[in-house]
């Protein structure tokens, strides 16, 4: 039996690279059933300003196709209570890079009102979307001269 019964955690998931991979598998070693979100096209825009590489759809089917996960979802909210609100989790999973965050100690004492545990996991250094897309446009621009 594990200690939760119901997980979540919500990303980008573009780029998907081992840092991704390791907070889902990571996830699941704590919950019986685990919701992994995928922040929507918009959502992204919305808050990142940032067009996402790989559309919305195929970064879903991608974490749907992960043995860890029990379902994916598309996400167009950051609030954490109104995702709480509408898949019923009772913890909630984000890298510990995030870790006395404003907005993740805030969203910490919102959860705790609904008897939500929001655990933070080990982030896999070295690792990071915005670094890759980096290196990937230094290849780009390399290939171009």
């Amino acid at each position: 039996m594990k200690k939760y019964k119901k997980g979540y955690t919500q990303g980008v998931y573009d780029m998907f690279h081992i840092g991704h991979l390791n907070l889902i598998n990571n996830a699941k070693q704590f919950c019986e059933y685990l919701i992994v979100a995928v922040n929507s096209d918009e959502l992204v825009k919305d808050y990142k300003h940032k067009t996402p590489i790989i559309p919305q759809e195929e970064r879903r089917y991608i974490i749907e196709n992960i043995k860890a996960v029990d379902e994916a979802v598309i996400a167009h909210t950051l609030d954490k209570v109104r995702q709480l609100k509408a898949y019923g989790f009772d913890v909630i999973f984000i890298g510990d890079d995030w870790k006395g965050n404003p907005r993740w100690e805030e969203t910490k004492r919102q959860l705790a009102e609904y008897g939500v545990d929001v655990v933070f996991l080990p982030h896999t250094d070295g690792v990071c979307s915005t670094d890759l897309r980096e290196v990937e446009r230094e290849k780009i621009d390399e290939d171009i001269k």
